[in-house]
């Protein structure tokens, strides 16, 4: 598999957030921020260049392109690949670091080209929320699962059964590898989409607002009544959108969480 990786030159943290928002809705998988730059990645057969030139363009800003070999990018990742410590709740580290674990939590996971490794604001967003449920013996559904790390974490805290969706092969493969290596045995990761779902005690969905919205009517019938469902992959001003999508179709307002402009929202199943 070849990978294209873009190299977008950006002139502030709000303007790649921006930017990050919207490439994971071209499809790009795989991220790295480094002095005023925004390195993405994606499947060569799937990238747009001409999508990237409206972007690139309606933002004011240049990129350059070039072919990755999947296995150099994932040297790349792992040489960039640091811990993240989730507010004294969650350790995420990768299989190479030795280092002291002070949380109550610890996910290790093989950093590949998966999106959800614990740094960007939207993962710890769904963990933070994920902190304050009760959620030993729910059923959970891992929407777009991607790393598999936000299913792991429902299995640490006690939930189960897990499943574990994406429709990248990618993805898949790592999830599985990740829930392995964490030693779980509630999770049932599947490649597809919400069309092969169950019905579920709680949903996350952590992915973008353009897959939220479309799937908004079908997240409705996959979760039970009084159930609860935790949004994100969203920026601030998404909230109204997906706000009034979510009450449209069933559901109930029930929490809000910020961080450097990015947001996730939960909602109860009436």
């Amino acid at each position: 598999m070849v990978h294209t990786k873009v190299v977008f030159a950006v002139n502030s943290a709000e303007q790649s957030d921006m930017l990050l928002a919207q490439l994971l809705t071209l499809g790009f998988d795989g991220f790295e921020e480094s002095d005023g730059r925004l390195l993405a990645y994606i499947d060569s057969v799937q990238f747009d260049e001409s999508a990237i030139n409206s972007l690139a363009a309606e933002l004011g800003i240049s990129f350059e392109t070039e072919a990755v070999p999947s296995q150099n990018w994932n040297e790349v990742w792992e040489s960039n690949f640091s811990p993240v410590v989730v507010e004294g709740f969650c350790t995420i580290r990768a299989d190479f670091h030795d280092i002291k674990v002070d949380t109550p939590y610890e996910i290790v996971i093989t950093p590949k080209m998966s999106f959800g490794t614990g740094h960007h604001a939207t993962t710890q967003l769904v963990m933070l929320m994920m902190k304050d449920v009760q959620m030993k013996g729910l059923s959970v559904l891992d929407f777009g699962a991607g790393t598999g790390v936000l299913a792991i974490m429902a299995e640490k805290l006690g939930a189960g059964p897990i499943m574990a969706i994406d429709n990248d092969d990618w993805c898949v493969e790592n999830a599985t590898e990740n829930i392995a290596r964490n030693k779980c045995t509630q999770i049932i990761v599947k490649k597809g989409s919400l069309e092969i779902a169950d019905n579920y005690d709680m949903i996350l969905a952590n992915i973008n607002r353009h897959i939220l919205l479309q799937y908004m009517p079908m997240l409705a019938t996959k979760l039970v009544q009084g159930g609860l469902i935790i949004m994100s992959g969203l920026l601030v001003e998404d909230r109204e959108i997906i706000t009034s999508s979510a009450e449209n179709n069933g559901f109930k307002s029930a929490r809000y969480m910020e961080q450097n402009g990015w947001i996730a929202l939960e909602f109860i199943k009436l």
